[in-house]
């Protein structure tokens, strides 16, 4: 049975910060594809959207821990503006996208590059869980840009 705690450092326990998660993508099958794999690997998959006014309503009205967000979204607007919403209510963001956005370091962690396999999703969830705790992770997964604080990337987009 799993508890929400991941073995520390020096065998301490630390409590899990990404329990629930918010996947906002208009691709069907990839949106398919990333709730079972995160369903399987024990989060909970708070709604999977496909555009911006639904995210906002699961982002003010359920209790997310991170945004998984595409860019292309259908409507009008874009998964930068769900990021963005997002960012000023304290959730942290990691694009899965093709084309990483100029400005994704003021609105999220980091971004993932499309196409990418479903381990490489569950490592960079895993890497911006060590960030939210402070802990440097030792390697980041392929196709993952991570940001630093400040708006400062760690590796290019």
């Amino acid at each position: 049975m799993f508890f929400g705690l991941v073995k520390g450092e020096a065998g301490q326990a630390r409590r899990k910060a990404i329990r629930s998660v918010l996947i906002v993508e208009d691709e069907p099958l990839v949106a398919f594809d990333n709730e079972h794999v995160l369903e399987q690997a024990g989060y909970h998959v708070a709604a999977t959207v496909e555009d911006y006014d639904h995210a906002v309503r699961v982002i003010e009205d359920d209790e997310v821990d991170l945004v998984i967000a595409d860019i292309a979204l259908h409507g009008d607007k874009t998964g930068i503006d769900v990021a963005r919403h997002a960012h000023e209510k304290g959730l942290p963001v990691l694009f899965v996208t093709g084309a990483c956005p100029v400005d994704a370091a003021d609105m999220a962690v980091g971004c993932l590059s499309k196409p990418y396999l479903p381990r490489d999703l569950l490592a960079a969830i895993d890497v911006i869980e060590a960030k939210l705790q402070g802990v440097e992770p030792a390697r980041l997964p392929a196709g993952l840009s991570l940001f630093g604080h400040a708006g400062e990337a760690d590796a290019g987009c």
